[in-house]
């Protein structure tokens, strides 16, 4: 059977010493963690204030503005860095394919943050 399962022993290690470094930090946490909540820690924290109406309150267009502005831009940073990194490495043809595709994606990603821009989304009362 030409398989030799010792080519498998640093997974396996890699996996236990995950399962022991895991373990370890939640029962560190739970021994050294403080267990008496005051008012503080159990108050509101998400937003800021505290909860006033029906959680199905309607939200200020202006928050889904911002939630689409930091996609755009975490997208932007996603895709763009490797792509950066690995354009000069590409054979011609696929570089050029690569390149306008990028193009692309950019001017697809221009037209979002033009629209954020024409709804007002950067100016904030």
């Amino acid at each position: 059977m030409g398989l030799d399962l010792l080519e498998y022993a640093p997974i396996l290690i890699f996996f236990a010493i995950a399962l022991v470094m895991g373990a370890g930090f939640l029962i560190a946490a739970w021994v050294i963690a403080p267990k008496n909540a005051d008012k503080e820690k159990v108050s509101a924290y998400e937003c800021g204030f505290n909860a006033f109406d029906d959680a199905r309150m309607k939200f200020d267009v202006r928050f889904y503005l911002v939630s689409i502005l930091f996609i755009i831009f975490d997208l932007e940073v996603a895709f763009l860095f490797p792509w950066a990194i690995t354009l000069g490495d590409m054979p011609p043809e696929i570089g050029q394919f690569a390149f306008w595709s990028m193009m692309t994606f950019l001017g697809v990603l221009t037209v979002g943050f033009i629209y954020e821009w024409k709804k007002g989304a950067l100016e904030w009362e």
